[in-house]
């Protein structure tokens, strides 16, 4: 049983801190003047279109912009490259 305590607890701990960050690319509006914008947000939890849409929906919603859609989910290894396309919206939101 001393064996299996140390190992169970090693699996553990690795489930709990392997999960990889998570960011979602989207395209928002704003209407009365007609603005668009492209930026990147990080997400918690399952990293899926379906989750991330629910997370960035309100926190873009606060400053009166409605989501057209999520294009995509990544890993941290892609976050440089969206970096300047999404300039003042890169991890605003």
């Amino acid at each position: 049983m001393k064996q299996i305590t140390p190992f169970l607890i090693a699996i553990l701990m690795s489930a709990t801190t392997a999960q990889a960050e998570c960011y979602a690319d989207y395209k928002a509006k704003r209407d009365n003047p007609l603005n668009l914008h492209y930026g990147v947000a990080q997400v918690s939890g399952a990293c899926t279109k379906a989750n991330a849409k629910v997370q960035v929906e309100p926190r873009i919603a606060v400053d009166g912009w409605e989501l057209l859609n999520i294009v995509s989910v990544f890993d941290e290894s892609e976050l440089d490259e969206r970096s300047d396309s999404a300039g003042a919206y890169f991890l605003r939101y």
